[in-house]
């Protein structure tokens, strides 16, 4: 299953470098340190069962008073060596989904899973720097910022980001430099989504 969870990347994330795009051997580390919060859908295509789509996780603590960093930093490399097995936050290292079966909600169910195991483990919430594909379309009219913005209000298309606010996640802030994505000058959106059930642990 690796190499498909490799192959949907080359598909998905077309403009990313190959230091970016996460290998056979990613995938299989990241099942070997956190098992739980690694998701995959597949589905019968001409009476085959077919991997279309995925995302991959992990714990970690973050800095929101300096929330800037890299993917490949944040996801050490590929390999999520930032994984704390105490961390208090899940972070969306992607969100997977083969063009053919889009807009069908196999993106809000991977969200819905990612959010019961939030619960499930009391994290504060979830964390992911979320490409905007949808700026492309835009660029040449307004900032990111007032993309965003639209997006938000309902006023301007954006398919992705407007499924993860649909789906609990708030703009925390711009990623600069987060990801090779020449759409948006490999800029990302940060975005959060609180645990409203999270519960501090007790300190005796």
């Amino acid at each position: 299953m690796a190499d498909d969870l490799a192959a949907l990347q080359r598909i998905v994330f077309f403009t990313l470098t190959e230091d970016e795009l996460l290998s056979p051997e990613n995938f299989r580390r990241h099942i070997e340190i956190f098992p739980e919060g690694q998701f995959a859908v597949f589905a019968i295509v001409d009476g085959k069962e077919r991997l279309v789509a995925s995302t991959s996780t992990f714990r970690t603590n973050f800095d929101f008073d300096h929330p800037d960093h890299t993917f490949n930093e944040i996801v050490g490399g590929g390999w999520f060596t930032n994984h704390d097995p105490n961390g208090e936050w899940l972070y969306g290292a992607d969100m997977a989904v083969h063009p053919d079966f889009r807009r069908r909600g196999i993106g809000s169910r991977l969200y819905a899973a990612r959010r019961e195991l939030v619960k499930r483990l009391n994290l504060r919430g979830e964390i992911a720097g979320g490409m905007l594909p949808g700026y492309a379309k835009y660029r040449d009219k307004m900032t990111l910022e007032a993309y965003i913005e639209g997006v938000i209000a309902g006023e301007v298309e954006g398919q992705t980001l407007a499924m993860q606010i649909k789906n609990g996640f708030t703009v925390r802030g711009i990623l600069h430099d987060h990801i090779t994505d020449p759409r948006t000058d490999n800029r990302a959106a940060l975005i959060v989504r609180d645990n409203p059930d999270y519960k501090p642990s007790s300190t005796g």
